[in-house]
């Protein structure tokens, strides 16, 4: 039996454990990537390993927060940029585009591996990377020259069969698979596409499909490397970087799934969640407020030649507010230089940084109970910046087509003939704001008053008695945990970005917490099915633990939050019997004894020290993970 694109891939890179589904495995990263929201913890962990120089090509991204709103983001800013030359990493500027854009365009390299303290990591996969979003903890390990580890996943195989029907685009596509696939239940899981749509199928679009895996909540999804994809190497001056690279024709796969793009309809994920998908015309006619194109899912250059398109010579609707952010400089230089900028512009559209923006809650929130259509990738209540926000999830296509009819519309609706987007031969090159670093270790590294030194866990008690300090249901994501927008400006002040943990469910999450550590307990937190969901941002375990939570209790827990949590050493338990789910109760105090022979079993047996009972919880950590807990983290185990 021959070997799937992922397999390939991993087998090139692999350091240490087996490739055998459920299994730890440990490999070498050739490349990572932070953005400013998550990288100032990344690269304060990376210092704290002593390295003077990274051993991966490394590029730090200004992408997240960029309105200067306070001196918060101008110093951390600064002290990314200090650190990167001091220690060897590439900066990009604030205003040269959206992180994941922008390694597409300049860094992505079929074969290699990337990961990055974001969740839309794999958007490279478009071009053939085994691309991986992880906590920043990861990420510096990686950059000091250490593995990284994962459980192996299964591999799933995506057949695109068929070419799109005009109006339809790649987002209908992947929000077509979260229809079949949901937001829960894929942990451990790689999607591998492949068919014979891929030949109609450019790298943007890729792009798109990769980029909303992270929705799905698999390990990474991946395209092979073709004559598509050399074709955008070219145009970016990078053919040198491109190989083919291919599964085997008998390469096997966990499951296969066929979708026939013809038969694929507009799509549109209504509020809450990315896999709550319906077909455009079951929800057409619905009157919308704002409408905003860009995030790293929807900004390519493809996607705004085919807003402008669609707007030249046309009005927004006059009840619309309808913004633009270009993903990358090099596409705002782009159609800046060949006049649809112009038509966007004269449509009444308002142009936007190059920046994540909107899509994290940094500005451009809806009216109360607005109903926004916006082309990224997430659309969690609250994370828009209302709180009572409808967000919906579309294409550029729809998106522009409910920009124009201020309702909720079928593009094929439209009066309009379907544009035809040809990509260019040859992109426009200008790095020029990616400052290469100095190496000079004499690099005087900048550090205002909102930097402190990432906080360390101890090591794990003997003995562990705990409250439960809140229980959640299913599907809480890491927003829900550490509220993005406004509050990210604290990342780099764990003290204070601790105090809104669960701000928005239980403001008195963190003082219950302070109350438990002044009478010698630990805090639990107890939840539902996918517990961290969406973002990477590690905050959503490091300030848990700051303010002394020791152990998760859930029905099931998503990839990278639960990575994130053994970094920082806080146990993850899941229910043995979700019965023991329903009958716990925040504020029940809970014990577990002889942690050091208890956490090395499958099963750990939990006493409910108020109601009077015991019950079966299950440890489906790896021996490293339970070493690095009980250890009190990734830290306290690597400096052992």
């Amino acid at each position: 039996m021959g070997q799937n694109l992922f397999k390939k891939i991993i087998a090139a890179h692999l350091m240490s454990g087996t490739m055998t589904v459920g299994s730890e495995v440990g490999i070498r990263v050739d490349q990572t990537l932070t953005q400013d929201a998550l990288g100032t913890m990344a690269y304060l962990q990376f210092e704290a390993m002593d390295v003077p120089v990274v051993k991966t090509k490394s590029v730090s991204y200004i992408d997240h927060n960029t309105l200067q709103d306070g001196f918060e983001n101008a110093d951390d800013h600064r002290y990314l940029q200090t650190v990167a030359d001091k220690h060897g990493i590439k900066y990009s500027k604030a205003g040269n585009g959206i992180c994941h854009q922008v390694h597409l365009e300049r860094f992505s390299r079929p074969g290699d591996t990337l990961i990055g303290s974001d969740s839309h990591t794999p958007t490279c996969g478009a071009v053939g990377m085994s691309a991986m979003g992880v906590g920043g903890m990861d990420v510096a390990v990686a950059m000091a020259g250490g593995p990284f580890y994962f459980v192996y996943p299964q591999v799933v195989r995506v057949n695109l069969e068929g070419k799109l029907q005009p109006w339809c685009a790649a987002k209908d596509i992947i929000l077509e698979l979260l229809k079949i696939l949901t937001t829960k239940g894929n942990v451990g899981t790689v999607i591998e596409y492949g068919g014979s749509g891929l030949a109609h199928l450019t790298v943007p679009e890729r792009a798109t499909i990769t980029n909303m895996g992270a929705e799905l909540g698999v390990t990474t999804s991946l395209f092979p490397s073709d004559e598509m994809t050399r074709q955008f190497f070219k145009a970016q001056a990078r053919e040198q970087d491109w190989q083919e690279l291919k599964p085997d024709e008998d390469a096997d796969y966990d499951r296969v799934i066929n979708l026939d793009l013809a038969s694929i309809e507009p799509n549109i994920a209504c509020p809450h969640s990315p896999d709550n998908v319906k077909m455009v015309r079951e929800v057409a006619g619905l009157e919308v407020q704002q409408v905003m194109v860009g995030s790293c899912t929807n900004s390519s250059y493809r996607d705004l030649m085919m807003v402008a398109a669609m707007l030249k010579g046309k009005q927004v609707h006059p009840k619309v507010s309808l913004g633009i952010a270009p993903g990358s400089k090099q596409v705002l230089a782009m159609i800046a230089e060949n006049g649809a900028l112009k038509d966007l512009v004269a449509a009444g559209a308002r142009i936007l940084e190059s920046t994540c923006g909107f899509c994290v809650g940094c500005g451009q929130a809806p009216q109360t109970k607005g109903v926004s259509l916006r082309t990224n990738n997430r659309n969690f209540e609250g994370r828009s910046g209302t709180k009572d926000g409808q967000v919906y999830l579309v294409s550029p296509e729809t998106a522009v087509a409910a920009a124009l009819s201020g309702k909720v519309t079928d593009p094929r609706e439209l009066d309009m003939e379907y544009p035809t987007i040809i990509l260019p031969e040859v992109y426009e090159i200008d790095d020029s704001m990616i400052l290469l670093p100095s190496e000079d270790q004499s690099v005087e590294v900048f550090r205002g008053p909102n930097i402190g030194e990432p906080p360390k866990n101890t090591p794990m008690p003997e003995k562990l008695t705990a409250k439960v300090a809140i229980k959640v249901g299913d599907k809480i994501t890491t927003d829900h945990i550490m509220p993005a927008g406004a509050y990210l400006k604290y990342r780099s002040n764990v003290p204070k970005y601790s105090s809104y943990v669960f701000y928005h469910i239980d403001p008195e999450f963190a003082p219950k917490c302070a109350t438990n550590k002044a009478e010698g307990l630990a805090s639990v937190i107890v939840a539902g099915l996918s517990y961290g969901q969406g973002s990477s941002r590690e905050h959503a375990a490091l300030c848990p633990m700051y303010l002394g939570v020791r152990v998760l209790l859930a029905k099931s827990v998503e990839r990278i939050h639960g990575a994130n949590l053994t970094n920082f050493g806080i146990l993850q338990l899941t229910f043995a019997d979700d019965t023991d789910y329903e009958r716990i109760q925040a504020g029940d105090e809970l014990a577990v004894d002889n942690m050091y022979q208890a956490i090395k079993q499958d099963i750990v047996l939990v006493r409910n020290v108020t109601q009077g009972y015991t019950f079966e919880t299950k440890c489906n950590l790896t021996p490293r993970q339970r070493d690095i807990v009980l250890c009190g983290g990734l830290l306290n185990y690597t400096a052992k």
